[in-house]
């Protein structure tokens, strides 16, 4: 079996935001990039060398049992949140991953919170949580359709009153999170899968003219296309309201889903390089017991 792998020389910067170099502006943030490898057989070297430095990685974060991760995925339909996550993790060990998709909200769901359905499938510590959507549908799909607040919602009537206003309490209380999140040993990294419309039309129009890709489409994305200038500027404003030094985004170009892979896989290796942790060390007298079990062992 061929486990030979090739380093991804790539700065991971200017894909991040955090809120300092000024406002987000999504016009200015590309849907594409050259490409990261010269042909298949070196993009599947890198992504196979950065996912088994993951799975390292992860290990050590079980072994540690201090910190956990909670990584999201954000993007327009088609954009290929499904198969970056297929992708990006397949070579980490599932035992310690956990994947949570996001769809429309139950009725058990409505009648919560808007963060309840997502704060129930947080991750323990040592473990890697994975939503391919999340609490950001409530600033993101709602603030399109702002008409759901009241017709699905079940929210008080004053809260309805000044929608400004509880746009602004929600991306407050998402920063909240994530920093209450943080100040616990549970990171969050997030991802904005950019897609352009351009491609997004043409991935759509695959799905309908390959038979094999039928069952992937959805009659509700057209109509969301609809709303693609919306869409653009709730992502703006997401970024915008909710990057930080600690949370920051990572804006990545999608329109080639083998460019948007590798960076996301060498994104996630850096910031679990960046947590402090190591495995556990035992003393002497753990040692000598393991080193009796050995001879143990050995006479059976």
């Amino acid at each position: 079996m061929d486990t030979e792998t090739t380093p991804l020389p790539l700065k991971t910067n200017p894909f991040r935001y955090d809120g300092h170099a000024g406002p987000f502006a999504i016009a200015d943030a590309p849907t594409r990039i050259d490409d990261l490898y010269q042909d298949e057989e070196e993009y599947e070297r890198m992504l196979r060398g950065l996912t088994q430095e993951m799975n390292a990685l992860q290990e050590k974060m079980f072994a540690h049992n201090r910190y956990g991760m909670v990584v999201i995925f954000q993007a327009m339909d088609a954009a290929g949140k499904d198969s970056t996550i297929q992708h990006v993790f397949s070579g980490v060990n599932p035992l310690g991953l956990r994947v949570h998709s996001f769809k429309r909200p139950s009725e058990q769901e409505l009648d919560h919170d808007f963060m309840w359905r997502n704060l129930v499938s947080l991750p323990q510590r040592g473990m890697i949580g994975i939503f391919n959507r999340s609490y950001y549908e409530e600033v993101l799909v709602v603030k399109v359709h702002p008409d759901l607040l009241s017709q699905t919602q079940r929210l008080p009537e004053e809260l309805l009153e000044k929608p400004e206003k509880l746009w602004k309490h929600r991306y407050r209380d998402i920063r909240n999170l994530e920093k209450y999140l943080h100040r616990n040993g549970f990171p969050v990294v997030k991802f904005f899968l950019n897609v352009s419309k351009k491609e997004q039309a043409e991935r759509l129009i695959e799905r309908i003219e390959n038979p094999t890709k039928n069952w992937k489409f959805d009659d509700q994305d057209v109509v969301e296309r609809g709303f693609w200038k919306e869409y653009m500027q709730a992502y703006e404003d997401a970024i915008n309201e909710t990057a930080t030094e600690r949370t920051p985004w990572f804006v990545i170009p999608a329109d080639d889903k083998k460019n948007m892979r590798l960076i996301v896989a060498k994104i996630l290796v850096e910031e679990l390089k960046a947590l402090k942790m190591d495995f556990p060390k035992v003393n002497k007298r753990q040692r000598q017991t393991l080193e009796d079990l050995v001879q143990v062992i050995k006479a059976q």
